[in-house]
C-alpha cells in the first residue's frame, strides 16, 4: 500500500500558533520594549481565536504582560532570535496522523548564529503531546515554502537551491527531496521576485502565498520607479503561466511605499498574513498601501475576520509577521 502524505496547507484548521518572544540577548535589545508590545498585540489577536504556544527566556517575566493566560502555554527556553516560522517544526499529514519534521536551521545560509533556534523544536517537543518528532538532515526554513494541502509546493529557485543551504545537492535532488519530505507532485519555483532589506535569500512568504488549493496570492508592484518593479513584474508573468498550467486563480497585493531604518530599505510586504481560525491577520507599516491591503483582504476573505497589526517594528529586523509565527494544525495538541 502506498504511504499518503502530505505538507498541511496553512487555511486549514488550526490548534495553535507558536511564537518565540523576544528578549534582551536578541537583536531586539536596542528596542526590546517596542518589540515586545508588537509581540504582545500578535499574541492577543491570536488568542482570540485559538491557543498560542509562547516560547520564552523567563516564563515570570512574560506572563507579567498579560492580565489572564486564557489560550496562553509557555515553555521556557533560550533562543537566538525569534523568527518562529523558520526554525520550528512543520506539520505533515501521513497516513492520517500528523508526523513534525524538524529540519536543519542555519541562520538562513549561515548568515547568522542560529545553534539555540535549529536545537530549539527538539528541546520543546514534549509540548507537542500526541506527535512523532522526525529529524531531516536537510537545511529548510518554514517561510521558504507554500503548500496548498494538495500536493503542490511553491517555493523560490533563490532560497530553495541556494548553495548556502545544501551545497552537496543539485537542483534535481532537492526537487526530488521535497517531493519525498512532503509527498508532494509538483514543485512550483518561482524564479524571479525579491525584497529589498530581506536576509532570506528570497522566502516565498514575503512574495505569493497560498490561500485555498487553488489560488495564490501575490505582491504585485506598479511603480515603475520602485527598484522592484521590473523583478516583481517578472515574478508576476511567471505566475501568470503557472496559474494557467495548473488552474490556479491569482489575486495581487500592492507593494508599500519604500520604508527605511537607519538608512536601508526595509522589506515590508503585506504578503506576510497569518491565518488563525476565524481570522486573517494582517501586517500594516504606517503607509497609504495599508487601507487598499485591507480591503483587498475583506473582500477576499468575507468568512473571516480580518485583524489589522501594525508591524513596523518587526520590520527594523527584516521580517515581519507571518515569520515571527509558526501554526500547528488540528489534532496536534498542547
Amino acid at each position: 500500500m502506498k504511504e499518503k502524505k502530505r505538507l498541511i496547507a496553512e487555511f486549514e484548521e488550526q490548534s495553535f500558533t507558536q511564537i518565540l518572544f523576544p528578549h534582551a540577548n536578541t537583536d531586539w535589545v536596542t528596542y526590546l520594549s517596542e518589540a515586545q508590545k508588537t509581540f504582545i498585540n500578535i499574541i492577543n489577536a491570536i488568542r482570540k481565536y485559538q491557543k498560542c504556544l509562547v516560547v520564552v527566556h523567563d516564563v515570570d517575566e512574560v506572563k507579567a504582560h498579560f492580565t489572564d493566560e486564557n489560550n496562553l502555554e509557555f515553555v521556557q527556553y533560550t533562543t537566538d532570535d525569534t523568527w518562529a516560522r523558520d526554525c520550528s517544526a512543520l506539520s505533515l499529514e501521513q497516513n492520517d496522523e500528523i508526523v513534525l519534521l524538524n529540519f536543519i536551521f542555519n541562520g538562513w545560509g549561515n548568515k547568522f548564529d542560529a545553534q539555540k533556534d535549529n536545537l530549539m523544536t527538539q528541546n520543546i517537543a514534549h509540548n507537542y503531546l500526541t506527535c512523532k518528532l522526525k529529524n531531516i538532515d536537510f537545511v529548510l526554513e518554514g517561510g521558504a515554502i507554500e503548500s496548498n494541502g494538495a500536493g503542490t509546493i511553491l517555493t523560490t529557485a533563490a532560497c530553495m537551491l541556494n548553495q548556502n543551504r545544501n551545497p552537496h545537492l543539485n537542483p534535481t535532488q532537492i526537487t526530488q527531496k521535497l517531493k519525498e519530505f512532503f509527498g508532494a507532485q509538483h514543485i512550483l519555483y518561482l524564479n524571479h521576485g525579491y525584497l529589498a532589506g530581506d536576509d532570506t535569500d528570497s522566502h516565498i512568504d514575503t512574495l505569493a502565498r497560498f490561500i485555498d488549493e487553488k489560488t495564490i496570492m501575490y505582491v504585485k508592484c506598479d511603480n515603475i520607479n520602485d527598484e522592484h518593479y521590473h523583478e516583481l513584474k517578472l515574478m508576476e508573468e511567471e505566475l501568470q503561466m503557472t496559474a494557467k498550467e495548473q488552474d490556479l486563480e491569482l489575486i495581487s497585493l500592492p507593494m508599500c511605499d519604500a520604508l527605511y531604518f537607519e538608512g536601508e530599505r526595509l522589506p515590508a510586504t503585506y504578503a506576510n498574513f497569518l491565518f488563525v481560525n476565524g481570522a486573517v491577520l494582517v501586517p500594516l507599516y504606517g503607509v497609504s498601501q495599508d487601507t487598499e491591503a485591507i480591503e483587498i483582504f475583506k473582500k477576499t476573505f468575507p468568512q473571516r475576520e480580518i485583524i489589522a497589526i501594525d508591524c513596523s517594528i518587526l520590520i527594523r529586523q527584516h521580517g515581519s509577521l507571518h515569520c515571527v509565527t509558526m501554526n500547528f494544525p488540528a489534532n496536534v495538541n498542547i
